[in-house]
């Protein structure tokens, strides 16, 4: 007996697609480099919270893309990790993009790819200008 499941099967894209502003995005990526850029506890109460910040270089075989890691994602970004982000998002950070989870998202490491990561192509390193269109 077939299950009528109304969930979509996740639509994976390349690196290489991500624009400027869009989300909901799915993709397997390899970490190619992580580096820890914030890292502040709040030591009060039995509850240490920790607010941890990693910029990680991750990317695939169309090209890398800077992956803003927070908290427990930090753990995952072990160099030469592939992961899957779902439901990312793209953020603008001083006019160049980054790719991020939130709290609607998930990032999880799975089986190594076998693709290779095209270094060359490093989206988050093209500047974006926003453009006021003026309609004459």
């Amino acid at each position: 007996m077939a299950e009528n499941k109304t969930m979509r099967k996740p639509v994976f894209v390349k690196v290489d697609q991500l624009r400027p502003g869009t989300n909901g995005h799915n993709l397997v990526a390899k970490v190619v480099s992580s580096k820890m850029v914030l890292q502040k506890g709040r030591p009060d109460g039995q509850q240490a919270r920790q607010m941890r910040i990693a910029e990680c270089l991750i990317g695939d075989e169309t090209g890398t893309i800077v992956f803003t890691a927070r908290n427990e994602q930090v753990d995952m970004m072990k160099s030469g990790a592939t992961i899957i982000l779902r439901n990312a998002k793209i953020d603008m950070f001083k006019g160049s993009m980054r790719i991020a989870v939130d709290k609607w998202g998930r990032v999880e490491v799975t089986e190594p790819a076998s693709f290779e990561v095209k270094e060359d192509n490093n989206l988050s390193l093209v500047e974006y200008e926003l453009v006021n269109v003026v309609e004459e």
